[in-house]
C-alpha cells in the first residue's frame, strides 16, 4: 500500500507531499492522520524553520474522500469528531506553513490551503468549495477562513453557487499570496520557505502568532498583543545579533535563540 504522504527535508525546509494521485489527493482519514503527524514532527524539529505542503500538478487536493464519508450519519461524525479530530492539527503548528497549489484545490483541499499561512499558486490552479452540490457545506473552516480572506460577497458566491476561482482572481481577492508559472510552483514555494526559514525561528513564530491574533480579537487587544510580542523580542539573542549586524553592515548569524 502506498504511503498517504511523502516527506523530505531540504535544508531548513520540511516538505510534505500529499500522495494519493489516483484519487487526485482526496483527503481521507488516513491521509489527514499522517499529515497531522508529519506537521507536528516537523514543528518539533529545531532544524526545520518553515514547512511546505503540496500535491501534484493535477491537484493539490480535490476535496474530502466522498467514498469514505458517503455512509456517515450525524451520530457517526459527532462520535468520531469528524474534521475536529485531525483536520485541525495544522492550527497547532507554530512555524510558517506554505501551501504550494497546482491544479485543483477543491472542498477540503481549498480549506487545507486556507489553513496554511501563505498560498503560492500555479497559474492554472483553481479553488472552489463545491459542497453545496452534495447538499453539504464547507466544514473544515471554509466558510470562516475564506470569508476572512476574501470577504463576504465572494465567499457567498463560491459557497452558494459552487463556482471555481482561478489563481489570478484568487490573488486579487486575497486568497493567494503569489501566482507563478505552472511548472514552477513547488520550486518557488521551496525558495520562499528557504528564505523565511533563514530568519530567526522565535521571531517567525511571534509574527505568525501576532498576525493570527488579528483575526481572533479586537484591534485594541491585537495591538496590545503585538506590542508585548515586540517587547519580548528584545530579550532574544537573535534580536541583539540582528541589530548589531545592521549597524555593522553585515549579514546576521541567527542561532534561533
Amino acid at each position: 500500500m502506498a504511503e498517504e504522504i511523502l516527506t523530505e527535508r531540504q535544508g531548513r525546509v520540511g516538505l510534505i507531499r500529499l500522495n494519493r494521485p489516483a484519487q487526485m489527493n482526496a483527503l481521507n482519514e488516513a491521509l489527514m492522520d499522517a499529515l497531522g503527524a508529519a506537521l507536528l514532527a516537523m514543528d518539533d524539529d529545531a532544524g526545520i524553520g518553515a514547512l511546505v505542503v503540496t500535491g501534484d500538478e493535477r491537484a493539490f487536493a480535490a476535496g474530502a474522500d466522498i467514498a469514505e464519508i458517503a455512509g456517515y450519519s450525524c451520530a457517526d461524525v459527532a462520535e468520531a469528531r469528524f474534521i475536529t479530530r485531525n483536520w485541525e492539527t495544522i492550527r497547532r503548528v507554530r512555524k510558517p506553513v506554505i501551501a504550494a497549489v497546482g491544479g485543483l484545490a477543491l472542498g477540503g483541499g481549498c480549506e487545507l490551503a486556507l489553513a496554511c499561512d501563505i498560498v503560492v499558486a500555479a497559474e492554472d490552479a483553481k479553488f472552489g468549495l463545491p459542497e453545496i452540490k452534495l447538499a453539504l457545506l464547507p466544514g473544515a473552516g471554509g466558510t470562516q477562513r475564506l470569508a476572512r480572506a476574501i470577504g463576504k460577497a465572494k465567499t457567498m458566491d463560491m459557497c452558494l453557487s459552487a463556482r471555481l476561482m482561478g489563481a489570478r482572481e484568487a490573488e486579487a481577492a486575497g486568497l493567494v499570496a503569489r501566482v507563478v508559472a505552472p511548472g514552477a510552483v513547488l520550486d518557488q514555494a521551496l525558495a520562499l520557505a528557504g528564505k523565511i526559514a533563514a530568519f530567526s525561528a522565535p521571531a517567525l513564530m511571534a509574527v505568525k502568532e501576532a498576525v493570527d491574533r488579528a483575526f481572533e480579537t479586537s484591534l485594541s487587544e491585537g495591538i496590545l498583543f503585538e506590542r508585548r510580542a515586540l517587547y519580548a523580542r528584545f530579550a532574544s539573542q537573535d534580536a541583539r545579533e540582528g541589530l548589531r549586524a545592521f549597524l555593522e553592515k553585515r549579514q546576521p548569524h541567527f542561532t534561533h535563540r
